[in-house]
């Protein structure tokens, strides 16, 4: 016997995992959200559509539903393999993810680094509370444990962490983890640390401003051009009077970019120029050179052809002739 549940599509439901609307959903756009979730409508009715077909459904384009289903085969939400897609079990994978991270940093460390700094108890549940809503995936809980031994963070810099990509508006896993990787780099530890660096970070986006007003950007600065200006002012030290010498280098140059300015300051840097009178002292000493060179060719050219013609008068020319005859 064959038994068939059959219920009208207007009683029906589609479920979607809480993992996915927690861990994956954030990080994605609107396109691969309508994708995954008719793909799961199209699984529970045992359904096929090709590419074009769910592109007319969704009111989206052949190419966004591609790549959203590349997005979703990145995110190993699906597999996808020429014409057949496989939706992958969150939890299953979920479940295997923690068992990895466990294998990671092991019952035994979680207990001592737990004995051994218990405020980080009280810093997971502010951050739980804050952050999370009193909702934080059990995953995180490992995850967080995991950056505290990696990064060496103190407990009020890994809160400060969470909350600085929430005011952000980024608040997805793989940000944070690079705000922490971008943090770990700087040597940040500790809260003096951090103050030290936002300190800092708040002279580069005054020097970020100026630079926008100098160059009558009407956009802002890209992450790349980001790093630029942050490399200048946090690594080389250099100050707006500093930078402002390059900017001034772009004039009459056909579409400068940071990467001709970073060319010029680099330079300046390796060469151990400080302040912009040493610049412009090495500046000055490159124009001489310049002129120098430039005069020492005038003066080779000036000696081509400098030499007086010789003048024949007609008894020259009558006793060459004579004495020619008389040769022969």
């Amino acid at each position: 016997m064959y038994f068939e549940d059959f219920k009208s599509l207007l009683y029906s439901d589609t479920s979607v995992p809480d993992i996915f609307i927690s861990q994956y959903m954030p990080s994605m756009d609107s396109g691969s959200v309508k994708v995954y979730l008719y793909m799961l409508f199209l699984c529970k009715h045992n359904k096929k559509a090709a590419t074009d077909e769910i592109a007319k459904t969704l009111n989206l384009t052949h190419d966004e539903v591609k790549a959203a289903l590349t997005a979703l085969d990145n995110l190993e939400v699906i597999s996808w393999v020429e014409d057949k897609v496989q939706l992958t079990d969150l939890k299953d994978a979920e479940i295997k993810r923690i068992y990895k991270l466990k294998s990671i940093s092991s019952p035994e460390q979680a207990n001592e680094n737990f004995e051994k700094n218990k405020s980080r108890n009280s810093t997971l549940s502010a951050i739980n509370s804050k952050f999370f809503q009193g909702l934080m995936p059990p995953n995180w809980y490992l995850t967080i444990d995991n950056w505290f031994s990696i990064y060496k963070f103190d407990e009020d810099v890994m809160y400060t962490l969470f909350k600085y990509c929430h005011d952000n508006n980024t608040f997805h896993k793989s940000y944070i983890e690079a705000v922490a990787n971008s943090w770990h780099r700087r040597g940040i530890q500790n809260f003096f640390d951090l103050e030290k660096y936002f300190e800092e970070m708040s002279h580069v986006r005054g020097v970020k401003g100026t630079i926008i007003k100098k160059l009558r950007l009407r956009r802002a600065l890209t992450e790349y051009e980001h790093e630029f200006v942050e490399k200048w002012v946090i690594d080389y030290k250099y100050n707006i009077d500093v930078i402002e010498i390059a900017l001034k280098k772009t004039v009459g140059k056909t579409n400068p970019d940071f990467k001709f300015l970073n060319n010029i300051i680099t330079k300046w840097h390796d060469l151990g120029l400080l302040s912009p009178e040493e610049i412009f002292s090495y500046d000055n000493s490159l124009k001489s050179q310049r002129e120098g060179t430039k005069n020492v060719q005038k003066a080779k050219d000036s000696q081509r052809d400098n030499f007086e013609q010789r003048q024949y008068n007609e008894d020259y020319y009558d006793n060459f002739f004579t004495n020619s005859t008389k040769s022969s």
